[in-house]
C-alpha cells in the first residue's frame, strides 16, 4: 500500500543533511511552509543552499532559518524588502552568499530541472552583469543567455490538501513555485492543511501528481499560527 504520510514535521525533515540544497516554496509568506522550516531549524542542518523567491520576511519562516545561521547560500530573485533584516545583516557580514536570478529565469530554471532539460536559452539578463561569464547566442536575430537548471536535494512545499499518494491541490496564489519545485527535487516534502481519503480530490483539480511527492504531513492551521506568533 502506498502511503506517503508521515507523523509530523520533525519526522518529515529528519534526514535533511548539512550542505543540502533545499528549495522552499512561497512568494513572500504566501505558500511558505512555516511548519517544515521550523522543524528544520530544530533539526539543526547547517551550511544549506536555499532556493526561494525571496530571502525571508520578518522574523519567522525562512528569515528565522537565516537568523539561526543555517544558510550558507541563497539563490533568489528578490533578496531585499523592508523586513529582510536578517538576510541584510548576514550578507553585509559576509556570512551568506547570494546568487541573484530574475524571477522568470528562476521559475524557468527550476522547470528545466524538473523536465530533464540540460539547459535553457533566455533573453532575460543579456547585456547585464547577470550574463557575465555565461554563454550567449543569437537566435533569429535575438540575443539569449544560456542558463543551467536548478536542482535540489529536497523541496519544502505548502499545499492545501493532499492524499496518502501525494496528490496535491493548492489554495489560490499559495500555489506559486510549489509544483515546479516538487518536480525539481529528489525529495519533495509537503505540508498540507488536511490529508483526505483517496478519491476525495477531483483528478481535474490535482495540480501536483503524487509521482513528484515523497512525503506528506498534515499541519494543524491553529498550531501553525501559534508558532508564527511566537
Amino acid at each position: 500500500m502506498i502511503d506517503k504520510t508521515v507523523a509530523d514535521a520533525a519526522a518529515a525533515v529528519a534526514d535533511i543533511h548539512d550542505g543540502a540544497t533545499v528549495m522552499i516554496g512561497g512568494f513572500g509568506t504566501a505558500g511558505m511552509p512555516d511548519a517544515l522550516i521550523d522543524a528544520l531549524i530544530e533539526q539543526g542542518a547547517r551550511e544549506l543552499t536555499i532556493i526561494n523567491n525571496n530571502a525571508g520576511n520578518g522574523d519567522s519562516g525562512l528569515a528565522a532559518l537565516i537568523r539561526h545561521k543555517r544558510v550558507r547560500r541563497m539563490v533568489c530573485s528578490f533578496p531585499r524588502q523592508s523586513d529582510s533584516q536578517h538576510f541584510d545583516t548576514a550578507y553585509k557580514a559576509g556570512e551568506i552568499e547570494l546568487e541573484l536570478v530574475p524571477q522568470g529565469n528562476l521559475a524557468a530554471r527550476i522547470h528545466a530541472a524538473g523536465s530533464g532539460l540540460g539547459a535553457i536559452f533566455t533573453p532575460t539578463g543579456f547585456g547585464t552583469q547577470l550574463a557575465e561569464g555565461k554563454e550567449t547566442r543569437e537566435i533569429d536575430g535575438r540575443h539569449y543567455v544560456l542558463e543551467l537548471p536548478l536542482h535540489a536535494d529536497f523541496a519544502l512545499i505548502k499545499a492545501d490538501r493532499g492524499d496518502r499518494w501525494g496528490n496535491l491541490v493548492y489554495r489560490k496564489t499559495a500555489r506559486n513555485f510549489g509544483p515546479l519545485m516538487a518536480m525539481a527535487a529528489r525529495c519533495a516534502i509537503v505540508q498540507v492543511r488536511e490529508v483526505v481519503a483517496l478519491g476525495e480530490l477531483d483528478p481535474e483539480a490535482v495540480v501536483t501528481p503524487g509521482i513528484f511527492v515523497q512525503r506528506v504531513v498534515a499541519v494543524d492551521s491553529a498550531q501553525a499560527l501559534d508558532r508564527s506568533a511566537a
